[in-house]
């Protein structure tokens, strides 16, 4: 790594770091990554890869009427208001020529998703890699960084911040500075730092930590030494349904085709319809584990998913004819399961209210054969971090911005809430990710050459 000035040093190789630098040099920039693990992607590597793309032509060439305003509206509905409402907008406005620039600029092997829409969207509007694993998507980029001849340092974690006068002029490795002009933290969150999360996401700080180990709060530590604020600290992304003890992704498909989940007695504790992330507390509040239930018609849908076929190969799924066969070779109680899956059939046929309130029963009531996954909750990452302006520039508690230093993904804010679960939609991490990281890289070159 070079000690000469960079026009833009970006600390962390998940999407927001590839992204920015990716940005920045295409603007001009001489651009430069650290990241502190050995490997790069972090969350980004271990998400879906699904990125809401609101009026993309994509979208519009399946027919789907979508727009920024919608998205607004969704998204809101889900987190309400919050401290980075404006971010909300500037990303809905942003994302759809975010997906083509991803697509059709750069060449990522992405697609429009038809086929589901999944938790917090009206319209169907993600796009992710076909195997639905963010891992492509990470590949794809640190392809576009190669391609461009960007260093990126592995295993080479920031110390602090070079800073002056209250100025942000780069970053120490090791004992040794790195001068830069704009500096990008792309560090993720601080789910991986239990003292971080007891204090600021208590409901789900005893839950076990699936995310990346890199999530240790750098950004929010270094950024409250600056004088910097910090907005929605008390959102996160949990995921409800993690097979176990295989600790892959039981695809929210199976819950969201019909499918649900119940306790060792067999019986449901809630309402599905929250979702993958907004359920996780729930889950955790009813024991260690849970059991989702679901049918054969279901698992060929999910099976088009690598990691749920890889989980199914590892035999996590368990099959029988019946609900009172499928207990007993869970060891549930056979009367509640039974119980169970008897006033589900009938209030998905419309013959009685959901007793918890489900009202998207998609492909129920659930025929034999039936299968079961042996479940537990999880915390994938946290939402909140530093508050940042539309132009991704670290702000200031108070008012003013923290001279040359940007965040993005899971180092600032999300769009999730201001607390809670509740206010994730699909794809709301990495969208700020990607959103956000691209923004500061072609903010800072545009600063640069303003101060030429």
């Amino acid at each position: 790594m070079t000690t000469d000035t960079l026009d833009l040093l970006v600390i962390g190789a998940g999407a927001c770091g590839l992204a920015g630098a990716i940005a920045g040099h295409d603007a001009g920039g001489r651009v430069a990554i650290l990241e502190g693990r050995d490997k790069p992607g972090g969350n980004s590597s271990l998400s879906t890869g699904s990125i809401p793309g609101a009026g993309s032509r994509f979208q519009r060439a399946a027919g789907i009427d979508d727009s920024p305003e919608r998205m607004v509206t969704d998204l809101t509905r889900v987190a309400g208001h919050h401290d980075a409402d404006a971010l909300t907008e500037m990303i809905a406005a942003e994302c759809g020529a975010l997906c083509e620039w991803l697509i059709d600029d750069l060449g990522a092997r992405m697609e429009f998703i038809s086929a589901y829409r999944h938790i917090g969207h009206s319209v169907e509007r993600l796009h992710a890699p076909r195997s639905r694993r963010g891992q492509d998507l990470v590949d794809d980029l640190l392809r576009f960084v190669a391609d461009r001849d960007i260093p990126i340092a592995v295993g080479n974690k920031a110390d602090t911040l070079i800073v002056e006068d209250g100025t942000v002029l780069g970053a120490v490795v090791s004992g040794e500075p790195i001068h830069a002009r704009k500096v990008l933290l792309a560090t993720n969150g601080f789910a991986a730092d239990p003292a971080l999360v007891a204090q600021y996401c208590t409901e789900i700080a005893a839950a076990e930590y699936f995310g990346a180990p890199g999530s240790t709060g750098d950004a929010v530590r270094w950024g409250q030494a600056l004088g910097a604020e910090l907005g929605n600290m008390g959102a996160y992304q949990g995921y409800a349904a993690v097979a176990y003890p295989q600790g892959q992704l039981l695809s929210w498909t199976t819950l969201e085709k019909g499918g649900v989940l119940v306790s060792e007695n067999g019986r449901r504790f809630g309402n599905e319809d929250l979702g993958y992330s907004g359920y996780a507390a729930h889950v955790m509040q009813q024991g260690p584990f849970a059991w989702a239930i679901y049918d054969s018609r279901i698992h060929d849908i999910a099976m088009a998913e690598e990691e749920y076929a890889e989980m199914s190969a590892m035999g996590a799924v368990t099959w029988a004819d019946t609900p009172g066969a499928l207990a007993q070779k869970l060891g549930l109680d056979q009367a509640g399961l039974d119980e169970t899956i008897a006033n589900y059939t009938a209030a998905a046929r419309g013959d009685r209210p959901d007793a918890h309130g489900r009202t998207a029963f998609a492909m129920a009531p659930l025929r034999a054969p039936f299968a079961a996954v042996k479940v537990k909750p999880g915390l994938f990452h946290t939402q909140g971090g530093l508050l940042v302006d539309v132009d991704a520039r670290v702000c200031k508690i108070g008012g003013g911005i923290v001279p040359n230093l940007f965040a993005g993904g899971g180092a600032a804010a999300g769009i999730s809430g201001r607390d809670g679960a509740l206010g994730y939609a699909s794809g709301n991490g990495l969208i700020t990710a990607l959103v956000l990281g691209r923004k500061a890289g072609m903010v800072a070159m545009e600063e640069i050459k303003a101060q030429s």
